[in-house]
């Protein structure tokens, strides 16, 4: 399964290859240090936990094929298939790879126990008589070659390449353990010729191995297949069959066979099955899959709708606008996905460690056996050399470092898609924990980005509901988003419209028109001044309108103002309680607009934002980006992705406020789907326990190495005469992984909102 997108720009490309064989951090180590030296490969990264290699590429220099072969020739293989990659197609090989990887351990792990039950129990019983260790060395042969075959065709593979990982630690302490055993049973009279003791064999040791090796395999995979859990509950939503209607009539089709265009029926209770916009009907719809918001948004006609969310209580009819990879569930997907493959610096350190870590554990091993070999009684010499040996090549896997930082990824990035929020990857998610400084957009971003009707103010005869009804009237064939909020205002009242006629219109000024045979006209103050219309009448609203930032309309009939509306872009409902959250976190908070003053300080001081930037055009935002960034902060911009695009490409993290058909900006780092800016906060909240996460798994991956070699090595016989069995070595090796895997998963379960 293979996926390429092209780069237009820079003219390289990327593809994502599903790498199997993988079974330690040092084998991705490997891998992708081999593809870094390939020419024409521009960017590597190789994760151990979602098995999978993205590469970016020159494809003038290289292709896939090439690729692939590098990974061949390092030991690996590649998953193939015919088939162009979708998000549904790599989850779909990822969790039958998955399950044919437990499938095989699991057969692996019950021969295992069949065969080594036996030869664990006489190894217990210290019988060291002959037939004993010809009983066990029958039933640890078949062992070793069927249930540890990998461990030893991985160490192979690593041998000819001139390298050593997991595998290789594996292989020689259980082939030393079996190698040995197998000669003193063999050749028992050459042992008793330079022993007067008889001397024990260690099959059991080499059978333990290699059981609770299989069985922490096994539990690993399982807690790692519990990591994608976001992505496929995700996927799982998608509904499978769509009422399309066509010549009207209800046909049941695949969702894969609605084209952009199709006209579709859904009904109460039903799943929506494309992204589109409503034609006809009225219903509530739960978006909270896509949003994170629990309460349902009521759509009607000409409002937007998205696949895989629910329907309410009403019935309507929408046009597909968006099918396929295109619809903005994949969207969330693909953003997901790109983030679970990913790194975050601190991995660096792991990834460093992991490249030179088995080769010192081998120089370890061998000083080790030396050592004993040197210092122990002649009596037990071999068996303590061979047993610290043993037990410092397996206590050392390098998996849990391996795992550390990437499955705490996978699970945070899950853990934010799932509350709306999409980060782009590891490095975004790191960079999220050091914001010091948030500047605000205010259009779209603070507020709704679009004009309501704010205030109605009629004169004379006039009352409210016929002051709106004729202004409606008159500007309902304009285009002017304020013509649009005063047109809605009216619909939403249920007021009947008037035809008009001799309509004109001038812009930036207003419509003169003429409505049931009167004069009117509708526009701004100039407008009326203009036209000889008085507006002494008005005067009072209007000063105050401005001092509220908001935008007056004014209305006159027959040449006499009847009546003043006001518009404004107006507050999100939770903005100003994100804004106090922000400072609760310690942040600076910064508005920064194009608007005038005193509309931008109208609106900083409903939210509570003291630091105000007023008419800023595009390019100066950038600017005032790196003022803040050279006073030494660390700046975090968050806007609607479209003007404010090289704001957020400048800025150490740009958030970028969702509308639906732009979830996955990509001039930002993180999209908050649902627009509501607590989730700035959230996303604050999230990096920092995925951060928190990340170093506690280093740090027990650290320390279990640190403790358990120099244990494993014997530095406590001495004093406390304790020597670490290598069955115990291999247990805790295989638990620390789980351990790992088990602690990140615990970032489902934390508080965010």
């Amino acid at each position: 399964m293979v996926s390429t997108d092209q780069d237009t720009t820079s003219k390289l490309s990327t593809v994502t290859l599903p790498i199997t064989g993988m079974f330690c951090a040092a084998c991705a180590a490997r891998i992708e240090k081999n593809l870094k030296r390939s020419e024409g490969v521009a960017d590597v990264n190789v994760n151990f936990a979602t098995n999978n290699a993205a590469i970016t590429f020159d494809p003038l220099r290289t292709d896939r094929e090439n690729l692939t072969a590098v990974v061949r020739d390092t030991g690996y293989d590649v998953h193939e298939t015919l088939v162009e990659e979708s998000p549904e197609e790599r989850m779909d090989w990822e969790q039958k790879a998955r399950e044919l990887e437990k499938q095989i351990l699991k057969r692996k792990l019950v021969f295992g126990l069949l065969f080594g039950i036996p030869v664990a129990v006489l190894g217990m019983l210290h019988n060291e008589s002959n037939w004993s260790s010809w009983l066990q060395l029958l039933l640890t042969t078949p062992i070793l070659m069927y249930s540890g075959n990998s461990f030893y065709s991985g160490a192979w593979k690593s041998l000819k390449h001139r390298s050593a990982d997991m595998n290789t630690l594996v292989a020689l302490g259980t082939g030393s353990a079996y190698l040995y055993s197998t000669i003193v049973t063999i050749f028992p009279s050459l042992f008793k010729q330079l022993n007067s003791h008889t001397m024990p064999v260690y099959f059991e040791a080499a059978v333990t191995i290699i059981v609770l090796l299989l069985s922490g395999r096994l539990l690993e995979s399982r807690a790692r297949a519990s990591t994608g859990d976001a992505i496929r509950s995700l996927m799982s939503l998608a509904p499978k069959f769509a009422r399309v209607i066509k010549e009207g009539v209800e046909l049941d089709f695949p969702v894969e066979r609605v084209v952009v265009g199709d006209v579709l029926l859904v009904r109460p209770g039903e799943k929506i099955p494309v992204d589109g916009r409503v034609i006809s009907g009225e219903s509530a719809v739960d978006e909270s899959m896509l949003t994170g918001e629990s309460m349902p948004a009521v759509k009607k006609s000409g409002d937007e709708v998205f696949g895989a969310t629910l329907n309410g209580t009403g019935a309507f009819q929408f046009t597909a606008a968006k099918v396929g990879s295109q619809t903005a569930l994949q969207q969330i997907i693909r953003v997901v996905q790109s983030a679970q493959g990913s790194k975050a610096p601190i991995q660096r350190i792991a990834d460093v460690v992991s490249g030179i870590f088995v080769p010192i554990v081998l120089v370890i091993a061998v000083i080790t056996f030396a050592s004993w070999m040197t210092l122990s009684p002649s009596g037990i010499r071999v068996q303590m050399a061979l047993t610290a040996f043993v037990s410092v090549l397996i206590i050392a896997c390098p998996c849990a470092l391996g795992l550390a930082t990437p499955t705490a990824i996978i699970v945070g990035s899950g853990k934010g898609a799932a509350s709306g929020i999409l980060i782009k990857g590891g490095e975004s998610l790191e960079k999220a924990l050091k914001i010091t400084t948030v500047i605000l957009d205010k259009t779209g971003t603070i507020t709704h980005g679009k004009p309501v009707l704010t205030d109605i103010i009629s004169l004379g005869s006039w009352n409210d509901d016929s002051l709106l009804q004729i202004t409606a009237s008159a500007e309902r064939n304009s285009e002017h988003p304020l013509a649009e909020a005063i047109v809605n205002a009216a619909k939403s009242r249920g007021i009947a419209l008037s035809e008009s006629s001799s309509f004109k219109s001038q812009t930036g000024l207003g419509v003169d028109t003429v409505i049931d045979a009167k004069a009117v006209l509708v526009g701004n103050v100039r407008f009326m001044q203009d036209n000889q219309i008085s507006i002494e009448p008005i005067q009072t609203f209007l000063n105050q309108f401005s001092e509220a930032g908001k935008t007056a309309i004014v209305t006159a009939v027959d040449s006499v103002a009847v009546g003043v509306l006001a518009a404004a872009d107006t507050i999100k409902e939770h903005s100003a309680e994100a804004v106090e959250a922000m400072r609760q976190e310690g942040l600076k908070v910064v508005m920064l607009t194009g608007d005038n003053r005193l509309t931008a300080a109208a609106i900083a001081k409903e939210i509570g934002i003291t630091d105000v930037r007023a008419e800023v055009l595009p390019g100066q935002k950038l600017e005032t980006i790196k003022s803040f960034q050279a006073a030494g902060e660390i700046v975090a911009m968050v806007g609607d992705g479209i003007n404010d695009s090289p704001a957020l490409a400048q800025a150490d993290i740009g958030i970028s406020i969702g509308t639906g058909t732009d979830i996955a900006m990509e001039a930002s780092d993180i999209t908050l789907i649902s627009g509501d800016l607590r989730g700035v906060v959230s996303a604050i909240k999230l990096s920092k326990a995925t951060m928190r996460t990340i170093k506690q798994n280093l740090f027990f991956a650290f320390i279990y190495n640190i403790i358990g070699i120099p244990v494993a090595a014997g530095v406590l016989y001495p004093d406390f005469h304790i020597m670490l069995s290598p069955m115990i070595a291999s247990a805790a090796m295989a638990l620390s992984s789980v351990s790992v895997v088990t602690n990140s998963l615990r970032l489902r379960n934390v508080k965010i909102v």
